[in-house]
């Protein structure tokens, strides 16, 4: 991973075990967290629950990241080889999982894809690339025919949010075209009998306080990009200021208000989209993962 130009930062970094990039990771897998979740779409999660994987680090770095514990490369994470790493999907299906949930997967990207050219002929579950869309095109066509759904964020249409927020300027542009490689690559939705997801996109995306104009901006340019009747959208009322309130961005501070997220909602439902609408009771840290507690990870990998 010399100079490595994975996402769109393309930061240059010469990772390897001493040396990190903007992602705060070198080229060792590591994984923070294993579990069958039990909170992520309905389609996703089912009777069961999603076998996620937690991914150390991230490349963007949100102000008010709920899993900045482990997204600012910082916390606790387990060292794995890509062996290893299919060994750890492979005992999820065992262990009754819908599918393999890899989360904040992208600057691993390279050594995930030899995991799942290993796991792959001996799975029977969808894989699932739940990222937050900050991803270059070209480092996403090398996972062609490896995933099967994909779960990205659509954060902001703004460049001004984007770099305020996440010190990505770039990230609107970016998002686009990685959605549409996306779709490209697994074509329109697809759910077996039981109404669980096995092919294509789900868009989500988070309403921030104060920013509604700009969420609806962001479900006007996901209508103009892909076809709203061959995608899902997650649309997510779920903001906790708790996680930002280290953050200097006082509008931040607050929860998300019935008028904003409902004027949202409307929005989506004007241009067509179908999915998943969440209730403001979502707004609760309970929903989100210990990543204190490494869940099942001593399971999947022997000591």
């Amino acid at each position: 991973m010399s100079k490595c130009n994975l996402c769109p930062r393309s930061c240059g970094a010469e990772r390897n075990n001493e040396k990190t990039g903007f992602c705060g990771t070198g080229d060792r897998i590591l994984v923070s967290r294993v579990s069958l979740h039990a909170f992520e779409e309905p389609s996703i999660s089912g009777k069961r629950g999603s076998g996620t994987i937690f991914f150390l680090g991230c490349n963007l770095r949100c102000v008010f990241c709920q899993n900045k514990g482990i997204s600012r490369g910082e916390g606790a994470g387990r060292e794995i080889s890509a062996e290893e790493l299919a060994k750890i999907m492979l005992a999820l299906e065992h262990g009754g999982a819908h599918n393999v949930n890899l989360v904040t997967p992208t600057h691993f990207t390279e050594q995930i894809a030899e995991a799942l050219e290993l796991a792959r002929p001996k799975l029977h579950i969808p894989i699932i690339w739940n990222s937050s869309a900050y991803e270059s095109a070209e480092t996403l066509k090398k996972l062609e025919g490896l995933v099967d759904v994909y779960l990205p964020d659509f954060k902001y249409a703004s460049a001004e949010l984007a770099e305020k927020y996440s010190s990505a300027p770039d990230y609107p542009a970016a998002a686009a075209d990685a959605l549409l490689e996306m779709f490209r690559q697994t074509g329109e939705i697809k759910e077996d009998g039981g109404g669980m997801i096995t092919k294509g996109v789900i868009v989500r995306h988070l309403v921030l306080p104060s920013h509604r104009k700009d969420s609806i901006a962001v479900l006007e340019k996901l209508s103009a990009i892909l076809p709203v009747d061959k995608i899902k959208l997650s649309l997510m009322s779920q903001y906790t200021p708790d996680f930002a309130l280290d953050c200097p961005f006082r509008e931040l501070h607050r929860r998300l208000t019935t008028f904003e997220y409902e004027s949202v909602l409307r929005r989506a439902e004007d241009l067509g989209f179908d999915g998943y609408f969440q209730r403001l009771s979502s707004s609760d840290t309970a929903y989100t993962p210990d990543f204190d507690d490494a869940g099942l990870l001593g399971t999947y990998i022997s000591e």
